[in-house]
C-alpha cells in the first residue's frame, strides 16, 4: 500500500545551479533552477523508498529535524 508522506527540502544555490536536501534522510539532488532541484529531489526520495529495504529506511531517517534561524557574532 503506497502512502503519502511529507519531508523537508532545503534547497540553496551552489554556483550556477541548486542543490537540494532532505535532511530527515539524508538525500541530495541538483538541478538549473530551484523548481528542476525540486522535482529532482522528489525523484530521489521516490527511488530510495523504491528500493531501500525497510531497515535502511528506519535506519536512516530522523524523526525529528528542527530548522531555525540563529544569530550569531562574526569578527
Amino acid at each position: 500500500m503506497r502512502e503519502l508522506r511529507q519531508f523537508t527540502a532545503i534547497i540553496e544555490r551552489e554556483n550556477d545551479g541548486y542543490v537540494s536536501v532532505c535532511p530527515e534522510l539524508d538525500i541530495a539532488s541538483q538541478g538549473a533552477t530551484v523548481e528542476e532541484a525540486r522535482i529532482n529531489l522528489i525523484e530521489a526520495l521516490e527511488l530510495f523508498f523504491e528500493t531501500a529495504s525497510p531497515s535502511e529506511i528506519t535506519h536512516r531517517l530522523h524523526s525529528e529535524v528542527f530548522i531555525t534561524r540563529l544569530e550569531v557574532t562574526v569578527g
